[in-house]
Parts: C-alpha cells; sequence; structure tokens
C-alpha cells in the first residue's frame, strides 16, 4: 500500500504596509502644528504688524509707522515709570529669591528625621494659584489687623500701610515674590543637589576642608548649571508679573506698583488702544530678550559643567 503524499502548504506572506509618501510626517504632527500656527506664530506675526497702526479694535486701523514706538519714549511717562518700577522689582526680587531658595535647599538636604514633610511644606506655595496668593497677602499686610503689624506691635513697632504707601507698596510686592518663588526654586536646587558626586565631598574631607569651604569650592560650583536656570526663569516671571498688580492695588499709590504687564493690559483693555498695546509687548519681548541672552553670553565665566572637566 503506498503511503500518502504530503503536500507542503505555505503560509501566505503578511503585507508589510511601509508609508513613503514625504507628508506622512506632517500627517502625524498635523493637529499641533494646526494650533502653533494658529495660536502661536499667527498671533504674534499679527501683534508685530498692528504695532505700526493706530487701532481701536472697532475702528479701521491707520498706518503711523514708528509713531508708537517713538511715543513710547518720548512722551510716555507712564511707560517709563513702569518699566522704572518692573526694573526694580526684577534686579531685587531675582536675587534674593536666588538666595533664599539656595539656603534652604542646603538646609533641607540634611538629613534629618522628618525630612520629607519639610521639603512638602516649603513646596506648598507653589502649587497655589496667584490670584489666592494675592488674596492671602492683602489679608496679612491688612495695616489693622494684618498679621505683619500684629508681630510688629507686639515688639512694640507701629506696623506701615503696606499696600497704601507708596514707600512700602513695591517692597511687600517683592517680599511676596521672594516667598511665593521659593519653593519651586528649591526643589531644583534639592535636584541640582543630588547630582553632586559625594566622591568630592569625601576626598574634600581627607583634605581637611570644612563644611563651609567645601559649600564654596564644591557645592557652589556644581550647583551653577542649576542656579542658571533658575536665573533665566526668574527674570522672565519678574518682567511678566502682573497678577499681584491686578488684585491687589490696580498699580497704586500713585503708581508705585504699575507693573510693566499691567500698564500693557491697562491700555489694551481699558483704553481699547491695540496697536500701541502690541508695540508695548514687543518692547517687553525686546527686553526679556536682551537679558536672557546677556544671561547666556556670560554664563561662560560662571557656570561650570562637570563634562568640561573630562
Amino acid at each position: 500500500m503506498s503511503s500518502p503524499a504530503i503536500v507542503a502548504i505555505k503560509a501566505p506572506k503578511k503585507k508589510k504596509y511601509r508609508l513613503y509618501h514625504p507628508l506622512t510626517g506632517y500627517a502625524f504632527i498635523g493637529l499641533w502644528l494646526f494650533g502653533f500656527l494658529a495660536f502661536s506664530l499667527f498671533p504674534l506675526g499679527f501683534s508685530l504688524v498692528i504695532s505700526f497702526f493706530q487701532w481701536g479694535l472697532l475702528d479701521t486701523p491707520v498706518f503711523v509707522g514708528l509713531r508708537n514706538y517713538v511715543q513710547m519714549f518720548t512722551i510716555d511717562l507712564m511707560f517709563q515709570k513702569s518699566l522704572q518700577v518692573t526694573l526694580t522689582y526684577a534686579f531685587v526680587s531675582v536675587p534674593l529669591s536666588l538666595v533664599l531658595s539656595l539656603a534652604l535647599a542646603v538646609l533641607l538636604n540634611i538629613k534629618v528625621k522628618g525630612q520629607g514633610i519639610f521639603r512638602t511644606i516649603f513646596y506648598l506655595p507653589s502649587l497655589i494659584t496667584g490670584v489666592a496668593i494675592s488674596v492671602v497677602w492683602m489679608w496679612m499686610l491688612q495695616p489693622d489687623f494684618g498679621i505683619f503689624n500684629f508681630f510688629l506691635g507686639l515688639i512694640g513697632i507701629k506696623g506701615p500701610d503696606w499696600l497704601g504707601s507708596t514707600h512700602w507698596a513695591l517692597p511687600s510686592m517683592i517680599m511676596m515674590a521672594v516667598w511665593n518663588s521659593s519653593g519651586s526654586q528649591v526643589v531644583i536646587y534639592l535636584a541640582g543637589l543630588q547630582n553632586v558626586p559625594p566622591e568630592l565631598y569625601d576626598a574634600a574631607s581627607i583634605d581637611g576642608a570644612g563644611k563651609v569651604r567645601q559649600f564654596w569650592r564644591i557645592t557652589l560650583p556644581m550647583l551653577t548649571p542649576t542656579i542658571f536656570f533658575n536665573l533665566i526663569m526668574g527674570i522672565i516671571s519678574a518682567f511678566r508679573t502682573f497678577t499681584q498688580a491686578y488684585v491687589m492695588t490696580r498699580g497704586g499709590p500713585q503708581n508705585s506698583t504699575m507693573f510693566y504687564a499691567y500698564y500693557l493690559w491697562q491700555t489694551a483693555f481699558r483704553d481699547i488702544k491695540m496697536g500701541y498695546s502690541a508695540g508695548l509687548s514687543w518692547i517687553l519681548f525686546l527686553i526679556i530678550a536682551f537679558f536672557t541672552v546677556l544671561v547666556f553670553k556670560t554664563s561662560g565665566k560662571w557656570v561650570y559643567y562637570e563634562t568640561e572637566g573630562r
């Protein structure tokens, strides 16, 4: 009896689908690309165009060339005042925030019981919205029943009218900004401290270096990239300050807290000068870009990266 024939059946090959069209990649990022063009690039270009026009939003734009920019630097005293207030605020609050946050981060990096709880407490201010923080600080700075004047009264000092005084309104804003920004900066500093190689401290201890010398010779140089990042973000944030002035003082008293961003908002949505406010926004962009580039250009002299020494 003959054996049955064995028939080999080949499985069908799976089809390989390959997309060779050059527009395939753009199809995948199409939604993001549309959002970027419609809500970022187009408004940016449109604001630059209308900055050369006089436009009240409901009327026909009138081309005025560079008149808006000339007016800012010649006859607009409020522009000069707001720029002065914002520069003072930035040059004081940003360095204070960097120093205080670094000191807190070094203390919170010490191994003690309940370390995580302390870190959480100091980070909490970063989780609160700007409006809520402003309302709380308005209560704390209240001249009659505020907590600041209460403690000053315990030691026999009559507290000032913090937000109602031309001398104390801006320092009050600076004090609040330092407190508010310390939480997020402390977390970033703590991350930077974890990246410092422990063998550097071991070698320094063997050589007889104390804690203070180790901080200045090891910790601080290794943290310069983190300081650089916090400095850039602090500068950008300081020049964009708006919520505090809007909620707490409305630019007063006597324009002592007239921040640049708040003046820009007033010009656009109270005075309905869209062309002029667009010019103000571009001046703000150039100011922030100038200080950012300045920090980047000088960073090579004081920022140390570990890979550079290898």
